[in-house]
Formats: structure tokens, C-alpha cells, sequence
């Protein structure tokens, strides 16, 4: 079987997303997943580092390593999007408008968690939401299934 591919998307591809993808990259190999994550951002050219800080620290407390995510922040294209088996984007009313604006075609396509930036929670919490929301995934695909877009909705593999 091919392996998998879960996009996560925020605004800068510094912070949030590339947390995720190296997160879910490790916990993906430890559980035997067939599954790969990647990461990209609809406004890269904003990111300050090329990766923030704060997810650096927090993958450091975890030893997780740093190549498990991309080197540098990266712009969202189309084929990243159809080269996914699952797409999210890390917070809904932040990133919903840039997929409305720059690929509306795939606006039914993308499931939202709630992990705002730090203009409204701070990091400690947003990365453990990320970490909530990554064994919550995990175990969704290790079961051969995951929530779509809509609650309602299973997406098997």
C-alpha cells in the first residue's frame, strides 16, 4: 500500500503546522503508520524564523528531531493539496478565508482544528492542543479511519 500523506496548513509554516508535522511524523513511525505528514503555509513570506522557537523548545522537551519537519517554511500549492489523503488546516476562522480566497475548490476538502496563533492563546497551549489532536489522529488511523471536514463524516483508508 502507498503510504498516506496528511497536509497540515497554518498562515506562516514556522510555528503550528510544522509542530504537527513533526509530531505526527514521530508518532506516525513509533505506532507503524503507513502514513507521512507534511506541512505548508499560505502566507510563508511572513514567518520571522524558519521554525519558531517555541515549537523548536517543545520538540527538544520531547526529543523529538528536528528533521521530521521541513527545513524551511513553504507556500501551499495545488499539488500539495492533491497529493493528500487528509488536509488540515490548524484553526478555522484564521485559515478558512485563505483556502475560500486561494483554492476554493478544496474548501469542503479540509477539516479545521482549533489551535489559534499568539495573538489569542499562548504557546503552551496551542502545543498541547496540537499534541491532543495528534493522538487523537494517530489512533483515528490506526483504527483505518479519521474524522473528515464534517463530524459526521468517516473517511476510511
Amino acid at each position: 500500500m502507498n503510504e498516506q500523506i496528511v497536509l497540515f496548513l497554518c498562515t506562516g509554516n514556522f510555528y503550528r503546522s510544522r509542530y504537527a508535522e513533526a509530531l505526527f511524523n514521530h508518532h506516525a513511525a513509533l505506532a507503524g503508520l503507513n502514513w507521512k505528514a507534511r506541512s505548508k503555509g499560505f502566507r510563508p513570506h511572513l514567518a520571522t524564523e524558519d521554525l519558531s522557537h517555541w515549537a523548536a523548545e517543545r520538540l527538544e522537551e520531547h526529543h523529538i528531531p528536528f528533521s521530521l519537519t521541513r527545513a524551511k517554511p513553504g507556500k501551499l500549492c495545488p499539488l500539495d493539496l492533491a497529493e493528500s489523503s487528509l488536509v488540515i488546516a490548524l484553526y478555522e476562522p484564521e485559515h478558512a478565508p485563505m483556502v475560500k480566497e486561494q483554492f476554493p475548490q478544496w474548501i469542503d476538502r479540509i477539516r479545521y482544528w482549533h489551535v489559534p496563533d499568539i495573538d489569542i492563546t499562548t504557546p503552551a497551549i496551542a502545543l498541547a492542543k496540537i499534541e491532543y489532536e495528534i493522538d487523537d489522529l494517530i489512533r483515528q488511523l490506526a483504527a483505518g479511519h479519521a474524522l473528515g471536514r464534517h463530524e459526521d463524516c468517516v473517511v476510511e483508508f
